[in-house]
């Protein structure tokens, strides 16, 4: 036992010193690059596929083509994490064995399937910290997005046009819409059209209220619509929407507690009665 945690310790410790000297300085050069990488659109056939997609296709394994690599892919990049999704996967796989290894050194629970339901749990941690991050990061982008679309509508009011409006988004919008925008302005600085910054920056940000904005922008470059009048409209559509949902929220907010409370009180009960009382909850497992 002393052994196992003498060495625990010290991988644990030579992985913290390595990150701090080497792997954390090396992710961040390699992230500003491969983000710079990724808002690059080129044309393939239809539809623009970033150069990063292309270079992934073309040289790594089979195993990053899979579907679900590649959602978890889009998911890490939609929550502006600097991770690849097969270093998730390893890390989620060593993870299960490690906690599963440490339950039975431990002798943290007696019965099999305890232990394998722990280290299945420990497992997704990783996955669970990258969903609560997008999560967050798209909330914020969403409670922002009333704001920026009043900024590009007195631009466009003030006699900006629509190059000159994006640009000014991408000046004065904060982080994290910010970055957003001032990726879609560097698409179009090295040449892409505006239809296609837009669409890049839907497919980056899967938020249904800024695909309206995209869609409003590029309608209005095709028909010549008013856009002062659609984006102060579509504006107004969202803010209405997000008070709606704090609202909806606040008057639910009782009965949302009643529910996670008896949802979670069996297995609260379960895990105290197994420490404090196992021989009443020995007979149940």
């Amino acid at each position: 036992m002393t052994t196992f945690l003498t060495i625990l310790i010290f991988t644990a410790a030579f992985a913290a010193a390595a990150e701090y000297a080497w792997w954390g300085p090396q992710r961040r050069i390699r992230l500003e690059i491969e983000q710079r990488l990724r808002g690059l659109r080129v044309e393939s056939g239809r539809r623009p596929q970033s150069l990063l997609r292309q270079q992934q296709s073309s040289g790594v394994s089979f195993l990053s083509r899979l579907e679900m690599m590649m959602r978890l892919q889009a998911l890490m990049d939609q929550a502006r994490l600097p991770y690849r999704a097969g270093n998730v996967v390893t890390f989620s796989v060593l993870l299960l064995a490690g906690s599963y290894l440490a339950a039975d050194v431990l002798r943290l629970f007696p019965f099999l399937i305890l232990k394998l339901l722990f280290a299945f749990g420990c497992s997704l941690l990783p996955l669970v910290y990258i969903r609560t991050r997008r999560q967050r990061r798209m909330r914020q982008i969403e409670e922002m997005l009333p704001d920026a679309i009043d900024l590009f509508t007195r631009a466009m009011r003030a006699g900006h046009n629509i190059h000159s409006g994006l640009h000014v988004l991408a000046e004065e919008t904060p982080e994290p819409l910010g970055g957003e925008f001032k990726k879609l302005v560097e698409d179009l600085d090295l040449g892409s059209t505006v239809g296609e910054a837009l669409h890049s920056i839907g497919d980056r940000v899967p938020l249904l209220d800024l695909r309206f904005f995209s869609t409003g922008v590029i309608l209005q470059r095709e028909t010549g619509a008013n856009i002062v009048t659609v984006m102060e409209n579509l504006s107004a559509v969202i803010r209405e929407r997000l008070q709606l949902r704090a609202r909806l929220r606040a008057h639910t907010a009782q009965q949302r507690f009643s529910a996670a409370l008896l949802c979670g009180l069996p297995a609260v009960t379960g895990v105290v009665f197994y420490f404090l009382r196992y021989e009443y909850i020995s007979v149940l497992l």
